[in-house]
């Protein structure tokens, strides 16, 4: 039984879901490398524009399966130390490979996240949240610490270190109205109408270009990471120059001529090699 499943319920975006609804979608290992192996499915997918992730029943992901979290293949001859660091790199893998994904995807938190399904959120580009949605840093109240699969370096920069050490310090659980006050979601919505909104956001998404989707989170990403203003703003210019040589400037602008929605192609710009030489 798959324990991660992937629809098309629209043109151009797919819906990724952990199905283990009777554990809340808790990150067993077999999860994990499932869902690994969608990703990269999706990645490669030329047709999908927008990925949309979410949970089975009233959970987005309840984080590390406690009871029941299997054992990863290709183990013989490891000693603990070893198995265990391999172990926990199939879960931390999973954040940078939502980072390096083409596609944004959009976390439709549909209610309990916690521990690394919290940091599988912040993987997301943009997370909106269902009015049932909890989120809770888990690490410390197991006796761990509440930094994985990329947290410490994430959640700060969305939310802050005032509010960042507050729940990876305490261990307290909010709900989604102070999740958005904090700014970790950016919508709130009722419980039944979390996936619909989040299939209403991406099919309004798919109205724009593919490759400028794809290079805005590109920039997002990097210059989370960029120290200074004019690295930032000297990336920029290259990626807007990119997207400069194709048709979809000159496609935006006969379509507000002609009142009309336009319809990118990405295609190179045909008008730049329609100029004569100069003199």
């Amino acid at each position: 039984m798959s324990l991660v499943t992937v629809d098309k319920p629209q043109p151009h975006t797919t819906v990724i879901t952990m199905s283990r609804p009777e554990r809340l979608n808790a990150m067993s290992i077999e999860l994990v490398i499932e869902l690994y192996d969608r990703f990269e499915e999706v990645a490669a997918d030329n047709d999908c524009w927008v990925v949309v992730l979410t949970g089975s029943g009233r959970a987005f992901s309840s984080g590390l399966d406690l009871k029941d979290y299997g054992v990863i293949p290709n183990i013989d001859g490891l000693q603990m130390g070893r198995i265990a660091q391999r172990t926990i790199r199939y879960y931390s893998r999973l954040i940078p490979q939502m980072r390096r994904l083409p596609q944004p995807i959009i976390a439709a938190v549909n209610g309990v996240t916690y521990g690394g399904g919290l940091c599988l959120s912040l993987g997301a580009d943009i997370r909106i949240a269902a009015e049932s949605a909890e989120f809770n840093a888990t690490g410390i109240v197991n006796g761990l610490t509440s930094t994985e699969l990329g947290v410490s370096f994430l959640l700060p920069r969305l939310i802050g270190a005032a509010h960042s050490n507050d729940l990876l310090l305490t261990g307290r659980k909010i709900g989604a109205d102070e999740a958005y006050r904090m700014g970790l979601v950016s919508r709130v919505v009722p419980y039944d109408e979390v996936l619909d909104t989040a299939l209403e956001i991406a099919e309004g998404m798919c109205d724009f270009s593919p490759y400028g989707l794809a290079m805005t989170k590109d920039i997002l990403w990097v210059n989370m990471e960029t120290t200074s203003l004019e690295s930032a703003i000297e990336i920029e210019d290259r990626n807007q120059l990119m997207l400069g040589f194709t048709e979809n400037l000159p496609e935006a602008i006969r379509a507000f001529d002609q009142k009309r929605k336009p319809v990118y192609t990405d295609e190179p710009r045909r008008d730049m090699f329609d100029q004569p030489p100069p003199e």
